[in-house]
């Protein structure tokens, strides 16, 4: 059992999302930055999909009312397990009755904790994920609160003793704070070239800011006034997390985790799938520029990621078995 202690209401419980449900009008949902509680529930033997806590409001504290161990990975910021600093993208023991602290980051903007063995919710629809505009989900569909008491799940393994971590290569640039704008690769969208010439260049050629309309569902962007050749229609059809529409402010917007089943807006790219934890570690004001590649670009680089992940695993269970000794 876990008690919240100090959170706020956009932190919730996440997993890995409910893909698959989209013609009911359901959103896939799920953690925005799903390498990154993939990795902390890898982190203590968990399967990648178990439930955590992603924290998008900061300072949050937690205390332990049982001895486990837990994972905080996603966003850099100071950490505490009782009276004892921890690195990020850190796996560590803590007691019954200490408390974990995560303080607001110093880059990034979203935190996952794992808990060995996972939250014990029930699933909705194969999912424990929170689904806010729904109302389902999580705990009661709904936001963390002061008070909150959350049960775990058996742990399959006992944790390591002196802690295990992560290092990903292609986090290192949240290091500097987003200081300069932030790469994230697109494929061009069905209604790309219904887009002037000079709204296509501006698209790629220009910087864009996260304005404070941005949520789970979705990002609203600031910068050149995308405009089209002509003026265009279009009954309301299927969109997934990534999709970036225009709508006749000639603003974007990119949609996220929590993104809108369908819509009617003209499409003019689509956030790569192995980039969308950028998205979702770029906090309000984050400057964003979109840097087009190809459909091999785009598999290959998610190949890779996955790729990570099954060499964590085995490297994981290697320090495991070393561990429990022979």
């Amino acid at each position: 059992m876990i008690e919240i202690l100090t959170t706020g209401l956009p932190n919730s419980v996440q997993d890995l999302g409910r893909p698959g449900h989209l013609a009911l009008g359901v959103s896939h949902g799920g953690a925005m930055d799903r390498q990154a509680l993939a990795i902390a529930n890898l982190m203590l033997g968990n399967e990648a999909s178990a439930a955590g806590i992603e924290v998008a409001l900061h300072p949050f504290r937690l205390r332990a009312h049982v001895d486990t161990a837990i994972a905080v990975t996603g966003a850099d910021c100071a950490i505490s397990v009782g009276d004892r600093p921890c690195p990020p993208w850190w796996a560590t023991t803590i007691q019954a009755g200490e408390t974990l602290v995560l303080e607001a980051p110093r880059a990034g903007a979203r935190s996952y904790i794992a808990f060995a063995g996972g939250l014990d919710l029930p699933t909705v629809m194969g999912s424990r994920a929170t689904d806010m505009k729904g109302g389902f989900g999580g705990l009661d569909g709904r936001g963390l609160s002061r008070g909150d008491r959350l049960a775990l799940n058996p742990a399959k393994y006992s944790f390591p003793a002196g802690g295990l971590g992560a290092a990903l290569e292609e986090r290192q640039g949240m290091a500097n704070g987003f200081a300069s704008a932030i790469g994230v690769r697109v494929l061009p969208a069905a209604e790309f070239d219904v887009f002037s010439p000079e709204a296509q260049a501006a698209f790629t050629g220009s910087e864009w800011s996260i304005t404070n309309e941005a949520n789970r569902t979705g990002y609203r962007l600031s910068g050149e006034t995308l405009s089209l050749t002509s003026p265009l229609e279009l009954l309301s059809h299927g969109i997934v997390p990534g999709t970036i529409q225009v709508p006749p402010s000639g603003q974007p917007i990119i949609q996220l985790a929590d993104a809108n089943t369908c819509g009617g807006y003209p499409k003019i790219a689509t956030v790569i799938e192995a980039d969308l934890w950028r998205l979702a570690q770029a906090p309000v004001g984050a400057r964003l520029r979109f840097l087009p590649v190809s459909m091999e670009t785009s598999t290959e680089a998610l190949r890779a990621s996955r790729q990570w992940r099954l060499d964590f695993v085995a490297a994981r269970n290697l320090i495991f078995r070393e561990q429990r000794g022979p």
